[in-house]
C-alpha cells in the first residue's frame, strides 16, 4: 500500500474510534511497554505528548508510570520549533510547568533541553506501520529526522492503535525503520 493511501485510511479509522477505545488501547500500549521492554536499563526515554483531538495513542499512562512510580527513567518531551519544522526535546519532570502550541500539543516550559544522543528508547508517534518496521506519519518528516540523530542503539518503538498493514511499497532510504512496535493485541519486533 503507498503512504498517501495509508494516511488517509488510518486516519479515518482513528477519528472513528471512541475515546473510550482510545483509553482502552492506550492503556494495553502502556502494559505492553512496562511488561515487554527492558526499561531499568534506560536512563532515557523520550515520549511524545499526545494531541488527544486527534485521538493519538494516550501516552499520559505511560508518563505517569515513569513519573510517579519511583523510577530511576529520566523522560523527555517534543517540542516543534518555531520554524515548524524542527524539533527539539526537554526533560519532563513531575514538577513541569506544560502549556499549549499554537498545534495544540503540551510544551515544557523552562525545561532542560536534551540531546537525542541521550535517549536510549524512543517511543516513535505514527498512524500506521507494516511487517517489516517501516512507519507512516503526518508526512513531515520530523521523526525520521530527528531518529537521525539520535544513537543507533537506541530502541525505536511504535505505538500504534491498530495492527500493522503488510507492505508500505513507496518507503523510501531516509525512512527509519522501528526496532519495534506496540499494539494493543502484541508487540511486534524488527530486524533492522
Amino acid at each position: 500500500m503507498m503512504k498517501a493511501y495509508i494516511r488517509r485510511e488510518f486516519l479515518a479509522r482513528r477519528r472513528a474510534l471512541s475515546e473510550n477505545e482510545v483509553a482502552q488501547r492506550s492503556d494495553r500500549l502502556r502494559k505492553h511497554l512496562i511488561q515487554r521492554f527492558p526499561t531499568d536499563d534506560w536512563q532515557w526515554l523520550h515520549v511524545f505528548l499526545p494531541i488527544l483531538q486527534q485521538k493519538e495513542p494516550d501516552t499520559w499512562g505511560i508518563i505517569r508510570e515513569f513519573l510517579h512510580a519511583g523510577s530511576s527513567v529520566k523522560l523527555a518531551v517534543p517540542v516543534v520549533q518555531a520554524d515548524g519544522r524542527t524539533l527539539r526535546h526537554y526533560h519532563l519532570a513531575p514538577d513541569t510547568q506544560l502549556v499549549d502550541s499554537r498545534w495544540g500539543i503540551p510544551e515544557p516550559v523552562g525545561a532542560a533541553e536534551v540531546q537525542p544522543v541521550q535517549l536510549d528508547a524512543v517511543l516513535v508517534p505514527l498512524l500506521a506501520f507494516d511487517e517489516n518496521g517501516h512507519r507512516v506519519g503526518y508526512g513531515k518528516g520530523f521523526y525520521d529526522e530527528f531518529l537521525g540523530q539520535c544513537r543507533p542503539d537506541a530502541l525505536r518503538i511504535g505505538l500504534s492503535l491498530e495492527p500493522p498493514v503488510s507492505r508500505i511499497t513507496d518507503s523510501w532510504p531516509g525512512d527509519i525503520r522501528l526496532h519495534a512496535c506496540i499494539t494493543p493485541e502484541k508487540v511486534w519486533r524488527f530486524e533492522v
